[in-house]
């Protein structure tokens, strides 16, 4: 990618924010974020340009991030783009949900850093691979 990979944070609480959006952006990320699913969809409908991932965690107010998942895997502009669930959610049974609502990787919090970033960057490498070859 000649560009940096863009992110689009969704999670509603706003230390968490500021803690995924400092050490993406330590990594060269450009990013984004909103509060909950409904403003992430309504994120994704108004922009140009979409990001290559969408962090999200699974318990917020207004749409989850099981639902918003699904809600991005169903719409065929924003099928392709990455997912990553950033959550405390990570039982086999969670982990399984979200393999069926299109979740690409799992983040457990509290979360290291470097896992974080390596997880986004891997994410954000399979998704620019799946947009060459839609091309």
């Amino acid at each position: 990618m000649g560009r940096s990979p863009r992110v689009l944070i969704v999670d509603d609480a706003p230390s968490i924010r500021l803690l995924i959006r400092t050490n993406l952006e330590l990594a060269d990320f450009a990013v984004e974020e909103v509060e909950d699913g409904l403003a992430c969809m309504t994120h994704l409908a108004d922009v140009d340009e979409l990001p290559d991932v969408v962090t999200l965690d699974v318990m917020m107010p207004k749409q989850g991030g099981l639902a918003t998942a699904a809600a991005i895997r169903s719409d065929p502009r924003t099928a392709g783009v990455g997912i990553v669930m950033v959550t405390t959610q990570n039982l086999p049974s969670d982990i399984a949900r979200g393999e069926r609502a299109g979740v690409d990787a799992y983040v457990t919090k509290p979360f290291d850093p470097d896992d974080l970033v390596a997880t986004v960057k891997a994410v954000a490498a399979q998704a620019a691979a799946r947009a060459e070859g839609r091309r």
